[in-house]
This record gives C-alpha cells, sequence and structure tokens, in this order.
C-alpha cells in the first residue's frame, strides 16, 4: 500500500496563491507588475488600457512559435482572451483544435481592434522543432526587423522561441510564454532579471520542485523514474534541475531514460517517449511524466496504461488533463485564463510604456489537484481522506468526473 503524508493539506494550502497572479479588477501600486524588476523603490504606474501608438498607428504584432506544440495555441487563446478582458480586442470563439499558424490566421481575419494589427506575414516556426531551421528563421526575423522596422511586439512562445528572440538580443518588445523554466533554459538572467530590456518571461520559482515534493510526501518512493531529451532544452522542458535538487534534499534516487537529442523528428521523439516509458515502468517505484513534445493526446494513455499495468503510480508536470487520461496525479496550473491573463497584462503594460525588463518576471498560479481514482484502483493506492478534500478534480472509470 502506498502511503500518504499527514501534511498534505497543510502543504497545499501553503502553496503561494494568486497573490502574484493577474486580478481582475485594478492593481494597486504594490502589485509586483508596476514595479521595476531590480526592486528598486522608485515607482512607474504603468496601466493596462488600450492606446494607440504615439504617431495615432496600431500596435503590430508578430508570433514566432518553437512547433506544434498543443500547449502552445492553448496559451496563445488565453492571452487573446486576456487582451479582449482588458478591452484591447474583441474576436469571436476561436475554434477548437487550431494549431499555432491556424490560430495567427484566424486572429489576423477576425480580430477587432482599434489599437492591435496581428501581421499575417509575421509568424515564423522552425518547421515541427526542426533545429536546422532555427538559424534561417533567426534570420529572417533579423531581417525583417532591420530592414522594415514594421513590428511593434513578438510574442515568442516556447523554449526555442524564446532563446532564438535572445540570440537575436530582443531587438524588439519580446514577451515569451510557454517556456518550462525560462532561468534554467537561459532565456532570461534570473527570476527578478531578465538581462536584456526588451526581453519578459513568466517564471515560477520552485514550481517543479514542489511538484516533486508534494509527490514524495505522498508516495515514499526510493527511485523516481523520468523521460527528457538529451539536450539542454530537454533538461529545461523536463526540471532536470529542479528534481535532483528534491532528490537530494529527500534522499531518492532518479533514473532517467533519455530519448535521444532534439535533431529527431517529432515521430521517432513519439515512439522513443513510449518505450522510455515502458522500460522505466520496470525499474522505479514512481515516475515523473514530464514536459515532452514526443508525449501527444494521442499516446498519453498509451503511457498512462503502460504505468497502470506495472502499478507505478505516476505524477503528471504538465497538465491535470493528462490525469483524466489515467495517470495518477498531478499538481498544476488550475487553467490557461490565469496565465494568459498574466500575459495580457505585461503586453498591455509594455504597449502603454513599460521596458519588457521593468515589469515582474514571477507569477504562482493558483494550485490544482487532479486524482484518478481508477488509476489508484488498478495500481493499489487507497487514497486517503486528505488527498480526496485537496483534490479539486477527482476522476473515476474513462475519465469521468467523481460526483
Amino acid at each position: 500500500m502506498l502511503r500518504a503524508c499527514s501534511t498534505l493539506l497543510t502543504l497545499v494550502l501553503a502553496l503561494p496563491a494568486a497573490a502574484l497572479a493577474p486580478t481582475a479588477g485594478p492593481v494597486p501600486p504594490s502589485h509586483p507588475a508596476w514595479t521595476t524588476a531590480s526592486g528598486s523603490a522608485k515607482q512607474a504606474v504603468f496601466p493596462t488600457t488600450p492606446r494607440l501608438k504615439p504617431d495615432g498607428g496600431k500596435w503590430r504584432l508578430g508570433y514566432l512559435e518553437s512547433g506544434d506544440y498543443s500547449e502552445y495555441p492553448d496559451t496563445l487563446r488565453a492571452i487573446i482572451q486576456g487582451l479582449q478582458k482588458l478591452g484591447w480586442l474583441s474576436v469571436p470563439d476561436i475554434p477548437e483544435q487550431l494549431n499555432g499558424r491556424q490560430m495567427w490566421d484566424f486572429l489576423v481575419k477576425h480580430a477587432r481592434s482599434d489599437t492591435l494589427e496581428f501581421v499575417a506575414d509575421a509568424w515564423w516556426q522552425p518547421g515541427n522543432f526542426d533545429p536546422a531551421q532555427r538559424p534561417v528563421v533567426r534570420e529572417a526575423i533579423r531581417q525583417r526587423l532591420q530592414e522594415r522596422h514594421d513590428i511593434d511586439l513578438i510574442l515568442a512562445m516556447g523554449t526555442w522561441a524564446g532563446q532564438d528572440m535572445v540570440a537575436l538580443g530582443a531587438p524588439v518588445p519580446t514577451v515569451v510564454a510557454s517556456a518550462s523554466d525560462a532561468v534554467g533554459s537561459r532565456i532570461v538572467a534570473s527570476a527578478s532579471d531578465s538581462g536584456l530590456d526588451n526581453l519578459h518571461a513568466r517564471v515560477q520559482p520552485e514550481r517543479y520542485q514542489r511538484q516533486v515534493q508534494l509527490f514524495f510526501d505522498i508516495v515514499k518512493f526510493k527511485t523516481l523514474g523520468m523521460v527528457y531529451e538529451d539536450s539542454l532544452e530537454g533538461r529545461s522542458y523536463a526540471a532536470v534541475p529542479a528534481v535532483e535538487q528534491a532528490a537530494r534534499k529527500d534522499g531518492f534516487q532518479m533514473k532517467s531514460c533519455t530519448t535521444g537529442t532534439n535533431e529527431l523528428t517529432t515521430a521517432q521523439a513519439t515512439r522513443n517517449v513510449v518505450e522510455c516509458y515502458r522500460k522505466l515502468s520496470q525499474e522505479v517505484d514512481a515516475v515523473y511524466v514530464t514536459t515532452h513534445r514526443g508525449i501527444t493526446t494521442e499516446n498519453i494513455g498509451e503511457i498512462a496504461g503502460i504505468l497502470r499495468k506495472a502499478k507505478v503510480p505516476s505524477f503528471a508536470m504538465l497538465d491535470p488533463a493528462q490525469v483524466r487520461a489515467g495517470l495518477l496525479m498531478s499538481l498544476a496550473q488550475a487553467d490557461y485564463s490565469y496565465v494568459g491573463l498574466f500575459h495580457a497584462e505585461v503586453i498591455a503594460r509594455i504597449l502603454n510604456g513599460a521596458k519588457p525588463r521593468q515589469l515582474s518576471q514571477i507569477w504562482v498560479d493558483p494550485a490544482k489537484i487532479a486524482l484518478n481514482l481508477d488509476t489508484a484502483r488498478i495500481i493499489g493506492f487507497d487514497p486517503p481522506v486528505d488527498i480526496l478534500l485537496a483534490a479539486d478534480e477527482v476522476y473515476t472509470e474513462q475519465g469521468a468526473l467523481a460526483p
């Protein structure tokens, strides 16, 4: 029988909540978004209200995406909803299942705004995570920005996108979203300072340490399995340094299975990640299912089935939806609306005169615990009352919410 820690509720309630998250109403001057990243006593007020460029024109936005990954369009959708909430635009309901290119095209055609313009040909992607195309895409962006001077802000979606804009020196205001670890992947200099005047990225200190700590306190595993790509970005996506820190603190062992480098095609990465979980399921007593481009909505159920069959408890780093698909539990962001509004407020303040580097990058999402009771039954885990009380979503067979 797996053991649960009696301090679970204390841990959950002690997590930093929405104090640093955006609010629906006016933000007071004490809020971090009003102050400089260096913590200077001098405060500058940057509102979020819509405004035109000083020359009376619309702000022209561009978009750089690392590859095809479901979190990217989900995050873009939430940012657009945040901008709509702030009054910068209006847009009809965005169809589901759009990829990044399709969503950008939809915004170009259907978003209505007196202040913003989504530029049709200011969309870039190095194929589907194709490293050979990254230099070509960077050069195309550099030429566009230097020669035409017609883009006012770039939304960089994903770790590669953030790294590539940094490699260019962030020549225009750049907001990095959906980067698992902006500090660890060397997008920003630190949590408190992006390092470049035109750069901003969301940073969530200790997020993954809290996840692993919670999982360890519940399961008390001796060996934790992880799957990731053997690259700087792959280790960043999987939060390997954070897990190593937790392992030193709590005395458990890490056992990894690497899926090759980021030069593999997505199809190869998808095959390799399944095989890695199959291998690890026979060698560890718990698994931390991390962010990986080879994990898709199509194969997460297969991965969950492998771990269920081996009776190995699992924790989803990224998304409670993976718990619905069969992983045991998760502590992840409540929904994309919170992070979307955070980025939308950052964009609005930049367009109101803030340097991206001046705005706080630190944000902690409201915690959400998800638990799959069907998986718990199959692997022999009898959830204690503490977990059931703390869980926001409890799933039974076939991913249905428990009544």
